[in-house]
């Protein structure tokens, strides 16, 4: 079967948890069911994905080979496959625009970006010359301009957009409808981890809801130490993750919560726990006759590997829509994927929406 050619903008953690997962899952046997949703989906496997194009702005990646740049400072996460299949994918330099946050310049140069002087690629030729099918945007949280940027490029070279980052762009009408004109399949927006914060408090709400328990207050702080939480230090481009994550909690209750009472969020970088997320979740309710009761939970978690899985699915939904002329958003998989979808549904439907889809039962 001919493999699913990827393009990445962005080969930050979360693009190299996903480039050494497409070879772990290659080269070892016997793993199936380990951390996946879907080991086989509309005929296709982890392995039967390949990166035909990356693009990156940091110098210590622009120019290498993408096997060299996934491991390539700032990047710290867990390694799951140090030796990966000879590739003559080479990164190219991207666009900066708004990707880099200008207090990032004060930070050590293993904390932070290294921006390169190249001159920028012509990105829809180079997508086009490359054969990718589908886009995967990794860039910086608060990325608006770049993010939109990347998704009229996939538009100009009919690239299908999985957007991974929290831009509203599968989720926003008009980008959807720009996209569905051109019979181009999106997903997006702002990836789910497979076991997350997000993930996590959406089910435990769910919960509270199903229980009868009234819900007060609830918080989600979260800390850790790669680029993205030293990124998020600066308030002005959380504006969209917080809408995303907030979102994607309220959305659970019959009656959202007065916005004094919910607060989600990341809280702190701290340089130490690199790309390991500790999640400090609360949720304050009252139970029968209206008693008090309150939950606390503490959720530790390597963060890029843990949406690598989920996206692998994505890739694939997205695939099987290529092939079926399905375009614009789909919003079951988005739904299930993502924590900021065009429709927001219950993960439990969401899943048995998508697995309608795969089985060819259900359009979108």
């Amino acid at each position: 079967m001919e493999k699913i050619r990827l393009a990445i903008v962005g080969v930050g953690n979360c693009a190299s948890s996903l480039v050494q997962g497409i070879e772990y899952y290659r080269t070892h046997e016997g793993v199936e069911k380990l951390g996946l949703m879907h080991y086989h989906l509309g005929g296709y496997q982890p392995g039967d994905m390949e990166v035909v194009t990356a693009i990156d702005v940091d110098k210590r990646k622009v120019g290498k080979p993408l096997r060299e740049a996934i491991f390539a400072l700032p990047n710290c996460t867990q390694v799951i496959s140090p030796h990966l299949s000879d590739s003559k994918t080479i990164v190219a330099m991207g666009h900066v625009l708004d990707g880099v946050s200008e207090h990032m310049r004060n930070y050590p140069a293993d904390q932070t970006f290294v921006v390169g002087d190249e001159k920028p690629c012509d990105v829809e030729k180079t997508l086009r010359d490359s054969g990718a099918e589908i886009l995967l945007n990794y860039l910086p949280v608060g990325s608006e301009e770049a993010a939109r940027f990347y998704a009229a490029c996939c538009l100009n070279a009919g690239v299908s957009l999985i957007n991974c980052i929290p831009v509203f762009i599968a989720s926003d009408p008009q980008w959807g409808r720009k996209f569905a004109q051109r019979n181009i399949p999106i997903i997006g927006d702002d990836v789910k981890a497979q076991l997350g914060a997000t993930i996590l408090h959406r089910t435990l709400t769910q919960l509270f809801v199903d229980r009868g328990v009234r819900i007060d207050r609830t918080y989600q702080l979260n800390t850790g130490g790669n680029t993205d939480f030293l990124n998020m230090l600066n308030p002005s481009r959380l504006r969209s993750k917080k809408i995303s994550k907030t979102e994607a909690v309220q959305s659970i209750l019959d009656s959202p919560l007065d916005e004094r009472c919910i607060h989600i969020g990341p809280s702190d970088y701290v340089p130490w726990q690199k790309d390991n997320k500790v999640c400090f979740l609360r949720i304050e309710g009252r139970g029968f006759a209206g008693v008090p009761l309150d939950l606390e939970l503490r959720l530790s978690v390597e963060d890029s590997p843990n949406s690598a899985g989920v996206t692998i699915d994505a890739i694939r939904c997205c695939k099987l829509a290529r092939e079926r002329k399905i375009g614009g958003p789909l919003t079951s998989v988005s739904a299930y994927a993502m924590k900021h979808p065009p429709e927001q549904i219950p993960d439990a439907e969401g899943r048995q929406r998508v697995e309608e889809f795969i089985q060819g039962h259900r359009e979108r």
